[in-house]
């Protein structure tokens, strides 16, 4: 790089920092037969920059910062569904082979200090805490062989983070693996004519409790008028009933029952019905589920279903409402006003987030990062960002405490954790760029040697158990492969080549297990080492 620019971007780091994420996510943006790095691309970018501008100097602070915030997001979006998947079989499979692959990795780090003399041990532990890219690994380390393992850390933290991602990126563009996309729900709806004998004279209500769950009685049409459901009322020959559901072969099925589908005849006339959707942005309304939530009678309205992000979820009575979801509601045009302002409908909720929900839930999570626990025989241990890791899962699942709101609406979440993972991947770059480029210099190939076998264990194991032994689908697989891995940046790849929410829950899954294993891992040879 040309010194005059070296020396402007030394002296303008926020400058260089955000150079460095546009420069990043447009060679992330380019694809060679269906391979682009996506996000990780940043961290590639910054360690370019990084090792051509050395007296660069940004505060830690801001890295930390970005983790903290991927991590909180993951934390909240995927709590219910980490604690459901972490007692599943997919999940104790998930962990089982975590746990095989870290081993295994250990000890050809181990095999690798018998076999190379210019190799100690402390840099070796520190290769295996780079290519884990675990910090609570490392300071473990640190804790017993001094400053050494940080130079085996630091070449082989790049690699931890490349190499899961080229594996990957192979992997998914030479086997094409076939990725289950699930269709976003939507509501469908059934008109039938009344004609079967066998459910004339029986109430709404009697007949609703017949039907498959998810489907509902909305509506009913008698006398050229269109009425909404009341469960007291009797069915009668030549009455028009509106059925809905987000199923709609399951739909069909259960609407034909009572006779003909007849469709048209109530949609076309909104003289006494209506149908529209609210967004939910009353914060009385934030946290609480759907049973407990009764419309005035006088409103004369029925809620059809809700919509969340691009999916219409089933109207459960134990179903949490978010800030952000949409209502939909059958109601005359004469309720809309009432209704507009009991839900809020407002469509700046769909960014709003509880910024003392947020406070809180990071300050216990880090509160419980930062305590140090008692080991036998192997002294202390902390949990660091796995601790928050582990609140945010916690506090996704409750979704809500008292007065206190955890959960954010989806998309503010994604702005969120999005926000955090560039920001973590450029300091982190930029930090370690100088770094890396002199250890390569000076013991380049047998560090690159290290901590590339050391990473590919991790990967290839993982990979092998999961896909070939248990057979696992491949979005599940990349986001466990992040996981034991330990990075962000290879969960955001993983949610690039397998756009479903599979790798998120089992990054969640295996992440803050792994993170202390990999640590308590590291304390235990160094014990058994003195």
């Amino acid at each position: 790089m040309l010194p005059d620019l070296a020396l402007f971007l030394t002296g303008q780091p926020l400058l260089t920092l955000f150079l460095v994420i546009a420069a990043g996510y447009l060679l992330g943006a380019v694809t060679v037969k269906g391979f682009s790095l996506g996000a990780g691309a940043v961290l590639f970018v910054g360690l370019a920059v990084g090792a051509a501008v050395p007296n660069l100097s940004l505060p830690p602070l801001l890295g930390n910062l970005g983790l903290l915030l991927f991590l909180y997001g993951v934390g909240i979006a995927y709590g219910s569904q980490f604690w459901r998947g972490l007692t599943s079989a997919e999940g104790v499979k998930a962990n089982l082979a975590a746990v095989v692959a870290v081993g295994c990795a250990l000890a050809l780090t181990l095999l690798m200090v018998r076999w190379s003399s210019a190799l100690g041990l402390g840099e070796a532990l520190g290769a295996f805490a780079g290519a884990g890219t675990s910090t609570a690994a490392l300071q473990a380390a640190l804790a017993d062989f001094g400053s050494a393992p940080a130079t085996g850390y630091s070449v082989a933290y790049p690699l931890g983070v490349a190499v899961p991602i080229l594996i990957l990126g192979l992997y998914n563009a030479l086997r094409k693996p076939t990725i289950a996309q699930g269709s976003a729900a939507a509501l469908h709806i059934e008109e039938i004519d009344v004609d079967e004998f066998s459910v004339l004279n029986t109430t709404l209500g009697e007949a609703g409790s017949r039907l498959p769950a998810g489907i509902t009685i909305a509506a009913i049409r008698r006398g050229h008028r269109n009425l909404v459901a009341d469960d007291a009322m009797r069915i009668e020959h030549g009455d028009v009933l509106l059925l809905t559901g987000i199923d709609p072969k399951v739909l069909h099925d259960a609407a034909t029952r009572f006779g003909r589908a007849h469709p048209g005849r109530m949609m076309r006339d909104r003289s006494d019905l209506d149908y529209e959707r609210f967004f939910i942005s009353n914060p009385a309304l934030i946290g609480r589920v759907i049973a407990s939530l009764a419309l005035p009678p006088e409103l004369n309205a029925r809620i059809l279903h809700l919509r969340r992000s691009d999916a219409d979820l089933p109207l459960t009575p134990q179903r949490v409402l978010e800030a952000g979801d949409r209502i939909g509601v059958l109601a005359p045009r004469a309720s809309f006003p009432a209704l507009r302002k009991l839900f809020g409908d407002s469509v700046r909720s769909t960014g709003d987030v509880s910024y003392i929900g947020i406070g809180v839930g990071v300050t216990l999570g880090l509160g419980l990062g930062a305590i140090r626990w008692p080991l036998p025989l192997l002294g202390q241990f902390s949990l660091g960002f796995a601790g928050l890791l582990l609140i945010a899962l916690l506090l996704g699942w409750c979704r809500r405490t008292g007065p206190l709101y955890w959960a954010m609406p989806i998309s503010a979440n994604l702005v969120l954790r999005n926000f955090g993972l560039t920001l973590f991947l450029a300091v982190v770059g930029l930090s370690s760029g100088a770094t890396f480029a002199a250890t390569i210099a000076e013991d380049g190939v047998l560090y690159l040697l290290l901590g590339s076998t050391i990473v590919a264990t991790l990967v290839v194991v993982t990979m092998t158990i999961t896909l070939l032994v248990f057979r696992l689908p491949f979005d599940s697989v990349a986001g466990i492969v992040a996981g034991v891995t330990g990075n962000p940046a290879i969960l955001g790849f993983a949610n690039r080549i397998a756009p479903t929410d599979r790798p998120d829950i089992g990054y969640a899954m295996i992440f803050p297990s792994m993170t202390v294993l990999k640590m308590l891992l590291v304390q235990l040879v160094g014990v058994w080492s003195t």
